[in-house]
């Protein structure tokens, strides 16, 4: 009995140790296949959407994965975003050391005391409608891009959510009154912003910003602001389609559709706020006299003419005081 009774516990033993191996071996085997399963799951979902059948109007809900939005993520949240901040680094850190470098450009022959209008009221209304929506668009999309990292460590999450939700507000209604800006600004200037052979040479001579007592001749616009003109006219267009695609989701669109307007939004954004930073900055502390351009209307005559010699020929000649 004893005998028989060891023979049991030991076949009881062997079928138990034999059903773990059962289960254990093939779960241990599904566990080493899991990465090479899913990686061969992720080539097989490169290619067209997962979709499903619903019964709802919208039938967009019924797409249940979306490869390309993997690759959206990453570009936008990798390349795009790290692009981006070096570029606005590397901006700042120009600009500075040109200040250091170059110094304030001031005019050679100093202030004559006398003044020429430069640009009129309507022209002033338009630039500083667009300037002032422009900062505040910048400064609500670089929080939407570098806020988390840059702002929320130094901020309560309390604030910064106030802040975001703000500058979100912000940011859809004030694209209607930049807009309105650009589009002024481009019926009343674009006829003065044609490239043309002075620009050539005003290029050729650094614009006289490189060097002091060079002065090339330009009209009412030079080669350097011809450039930001069609900078911020295009770029504002691919702000403005892109951002209203993004404001109104899926009309006419589909996801493909609003991840392609959101990498137009955001690199023509970035691209912008960086030309904007060296527009601002000639246009303020880096050139004596040219603030007064947009600030009264108002500039030195001395200025007048080693920055825009032509125009000032053209308004002396025809008496007008502006063209």
């Amino acid at each position: 009995m004893r005998l028989f009774g060891f023979k049991r516990t030991f076949l009881a033993a062997a079928l138990a140790l034999g059903l773990a191996f059962a289960i254990a071996a093939p779960l241990a085997a599904m566990a080493q296949q899991t990465p090479a399963d899913e990686a061969a799951l992720l080539q097989q979902l490169k290619g067209a959407p997962v979709t499903g059948r619903v019964s709802i109007p919208d039938a967009k809900s019924g797409v249940l994965i979306q490869p390309q939005g993997r690759d959206w993520r990453q570009v936008s949240q990798g390349a795009v975003k790290s692009a981006g901040g070096w570029l606005l680094a590397i901006t700042v850190i120009a600009l500075a050391a040109f200040m250091a470098i170059r110094g304030r450009i001031k005019v050679e022959h100093g202030m004559s005391g006398r003044t020429i209008e430069r640009f009129k009221g309507i022209e002033r209304f338009a630039h500083w409608l667009t300037a002032i929506c422009f900062v505040i668009l910048g400064l609500s999309g670089l929080n939407v891009s570098f806020g988390r990292s840059l702002l929320l460590p130094i901020m309560s999450p309390e604030a910064f959510t106030a802040m975001s939700a703000f500058g979100k507000l912000a940011h859809n209604f004030l694209s209607f009154p930049f807009v309105l800006g650009v589009f002024l600004m481009a019926v009343m200037w674009i006829r003065h912003n044609i490239f043309n052979a002075i620009d050539m040479e005003w290029f050729r001579q650094g614009g006289g910003l490189l060097q002091k007592g060079v002065h090339p001749p330009a009209g009412k616009f030079n080669g350097g602001q011809k450039v930001i003109f069609w900078l911020v006219v295009l770029g504002s267009i691919a702000l403005a389609i892109s951002g209203y695609i993004l404001m109104f989701p899926f009309y006419g669109t589909d996801i493909a559709g609003m991840q392609l307007a959101q990498l137009v939004h955001a690199i023509a954004g970035i691209v912008m706020v960086a030309v904007i930073l060296a527009h601002i900055y000639i246009g303020s502390i880096g050139m004596e006299g040219a603030f007064d351009a947009m600030g009264s209307g108002q500039v030195d005559v001395n200025w007048a003419r080693e920055h825009h010699s032509l125009w000032v020929k053209d308004v002396t000649a025809r008496g007008a005081g502006d063209d």
